[in-house]
């Protein structure tokens, strides 16, 4: 897989440079099959959190169904471009296996949030607790 398969996915993120490099360096770590899973899925994106105080979000989405229909959106929030690097990565890598598993579980993990610690894991993305100055 090259940057230029995936560059769809870092658009939301051209004015948060560090965050759109963190992304990416995501991605480019994934197994080939998980990118592939994502870049056929046209149901799938990536974006931003734009969650505005007294407004509220502009983000709409359907809610995947028993046969895995209806949207699959990783949203990212704009701190994951000044914390810590390993963590972003971590939580990027994170958001990615939720998508991945359709927010199931994965082998012996029925816990959505353990399936997806325990998957980011294997590709590398060990669960990194958040350091107090992020």
């Amino acid at each position: 897989m090259t940057t230029d398969d995936f560059s769809e996915f870092l658009v939301p993120f051209e004015r948060l440079t560090v965050l759109r490099d963190r992304v990416r360096a995501v991605l480019e770590r994934l197994p080939t099959p998980v990118v592939e899973d994502f870049l056929q899925d046209e149901r799938f994106r990536v974006t931003l959190e734009d969650f505005v105080p007294g407004q509220g979000w502009s983000l709409w989405m359907a809610m995947p169904g028993a046969n895995r229909s209806g949207s699959r959106v990783v949203v990212l929030r704009k701190r994951l471009n000044d914390c810590n690097e390993d963590f972003a990565h971590y939580v990027i890598a994170h958001e990615f296996a939720h998508a991945h598993l359709h927010n199931g579980g994965w082998g012996d993990h029925t816990d959505p949030e353990q399936a997806a610690d325990a998957l980011a894991d294997s590709w590398g993305f060990p669960k990194v607790t958040r350091s107090p100055q992020d």
